[in-house]
């Protein structure tokens, strides 16, 4: 009897470390009642902050079709760029959604969905450099100073493809483009849809745009690694919204019409 008593706690102990082994954010998110994003508002048109101090962008609506398809609240987390993966790692959201790209060394710390947009690094120049700087190669140089924000696969595309060139990182975008159009820099290397918005907000008669990407760099929400359940969830609801029109609205409204900057001024 005792051997019998013996193995049936055995295997309700085993039940047990299999049902925890196996919980997963999207039943943690479905508990609570509320699903929390982290974004860092500043990377336009994926997520900024409008005049009402709220958090705006193409991410914020897509977060906030994503909770009403899981029936639950919505919480957005502005959170620095520097500290979002951390913060995503100690639980203080469960996803992150914030414009990020999905590199091989991100993904050894997160779980991605299927991504949603693809963009790739394109160059602003100071106009004095039109003609003489016609793609990333012919920046490769000492003389010139080339900037980026720091932490960013921009940075990266300059220190991998533009190793010559004196480089240094701010933090934010806007430092960046400020440095830039006061001249006190050559070049700045970003992604296309920012760097497409800047140009178009304060770049003209004094910036060169070169909007052909020399990257390429898929755009995807990333969790907490060992989700399986949540990441089968998000590539369902991301075909889903792609092929009933909410995608494409969504897209529409914030990469291909600019009405969106009057939330801004």
């Amino acid at each position: 009897m005792k051997k019998i008593l013996a193995l049936i706690l055995t295997l309700c102990c085993l039940t047990f470390s299999a049902g925890s082994a196996l919980a997963d954010t999207l039943d943690d998110i479905l508990k609570r009642g509320t699903l929390r994003v982290g974004m860092e508002p500043g990377y336009m048109p994926f997520e900024l902050t409008n005049k009402r101090g709220d958090i705006v962008g193409f991410d914020a609506d897509m977060a906030k079709r994503m909770a009403k398809a899981m029936g639950v609240k919505l919480e957005l987390v502005s959170t620095a760029w520097d500290g979002i993966i951390p913060s995503l790692l100690t639980g203080k959201f469960d996803i992150i959604m914030s414009g990020m790209t999905l590199t091989q060394g991100r993904n050894l710390q997160l779980s991605f969905a299927d991504p949603y947009v693809v963009i790739g690094q394109t160059i602003l120049l100071r106009k004095e450099l039109a003609g003489e700087i016609k793609s990333y190669k012919d920046l490769n140089d000492p003389k010139y100073k080339v900037i980026s924000k720091l932490g960013t696969t921009g940075e990266q595309a300059t220190k991998r493809m533009i190793p010559k060139a004196t480089y240094i990182s701010f933090e934010t975008e806007q430092e960046g483009i400020m440095e830039l159009t006061n001249g006190k820099a050559d070049a700045f290397i970003y992604d296309l849809p920012y760097n497409a918005i800047a140009f178009a907000q304060r770049g003209e008669g004094k910036l060169v745009f070169l909007d052909e990407p020399f990257t390429y760099e898929p755009i995807s929400w990333g969790v907490r690694r060992g989700n399986a359940d949540l990441i089968n969830w998000l590539n369902h609801f991301l075909n889903q919204t792609k092929n009933d029109g909410t995608y494409d609205k969504i897209y529409k409204k914030w990469f291909l019409s600019d009405s969106w900057m009057k939330q801004l001024q």
